[in-house]
């Protein structure tokens, strides 16, 4: 397992806490429905669901080991957790990750199932994954072409590991 840098507490998902890194989708009759907009470089939107495994990720004595960080520079991501309790490291996309104060800018969230939240482009992203022994199912809004921008940053290589510590 990877040196540990920090450990860093889920909170819970609210929309001012989120503005860093994207936004949460509002009702039709909110007043700020529209505000924000999807964005795909690429023309490229594509609707699927997905999933996370509790066996893709090292599991910690307190929590989960977010040992990297993705992110896609052409489009914006859209998310909508489907059945259980799960967790997002997020960072936003200025952060380089060149040293340990770096770290000052990741924040973990707490989702339930039915949370819907949209990442900005280039918002660092590590999950959604799982608290329990299930996968995690997303809806899922993103460029078709993903894979080609995806950009990963290695944290473990950089002795910049995080220890999510998850509610018990």
């Amino acid at each position: 397992m990877a040196d540990i840098a920090r450990s860093i507490e889920a909170q819970p998902l609210t929309a001012d806490a989120w503005v860093p890194f994207g936004w949460l989708p509002v009702a039709d009759t909110d007043p700020a429905d529209g505000a924000h907009r999807l964005t795909f470089e690429w023309d490229d939107v594509h609707l699927n669901v997905i999933s996370h495994a509790p066996q893709e990720i090292v599991h910690t004595a307190h929590g989960l080991l977010c040992d990297a960080m993705y992110r896609h520079d052409t489009h914006t991501q859209a998310l909508l957790t489907l059945d259980v309790l799960s967790v997002i490291a997020v960072a936003p996309s200025d952060v380089d990750f060149a040293g340990s104060g770096d770290l000052d800018a990741v924040r973990v969230f707490l989702l339930r199932p039915l949370d819907s939240f949209v990442l900005h482009r280039g918002t660092w992203h590590w999950g959604p994954f799982p608290l329990g022994d299930r996968p995690v199912t997303l809806y899922n809004v993103q460029g078709l072409r993903y894979a080609e921008d995806n950009a990963k940053v290695d944290l473990a290589e950089r002795a910049l590991a995080v220890e999510v510590l998850v509610p018990t």
